[in-house]
């Protein structure tokens, strides 16, 4: 990866199109599991969701192997995809991005507020 690739970001898009490929080739329970994955795990991303392609990547090769040998999405899976998901993310506590932006909102408030107080 360059350094033009990494300011525009055009590797993730790139990869991002691989994912949407590969998805495509699963058959129809893994695909829907497929993109209940995406949908959980994204709030978990960083400002350019770099931070997600190594986990997405495993997810989608995990429905690919399972698929190969012919299990459904729910054996592998389960009922709680966003269980799941959350595992994959870093676990019950995985921070999100509300979650950093709030901490980083209330940093800053309490910062000007210190200043006003004294």
């Amino acid at each position: 990866m360059n350094f033009w690739e990494t300011i525009t970001g055009s590797d993730l898009t790139r990869e991002w199109k691989g994912f949407e490929a590969r998805a495509e080739a699963l058959p129809q329970d893994h695909r829907a599991a497929w993109e209940e994955i995406k949908a959980h795990l994204l709030p978990h991303g960083n400002f350019t969701g770099r931070n997600l392609m190594p986990i997405l990547d495993a997810a989608l090769g995990l429905l690919e192997e399972t698929a190969a040998d012919g299990q459904s999405a729910h054996e592998v899976l389960g009922d709680d995809v966003r269980g799941f998901s959350k595992a994959l993310a870093g676990g019950e506590g995985a921070r999100t991005y509300r979650d950093r932006w709030r901490e980083q909102l209330n940093r800053n408030v309490a910062r000007k507020l210190s200043r006003l107080g004294g």
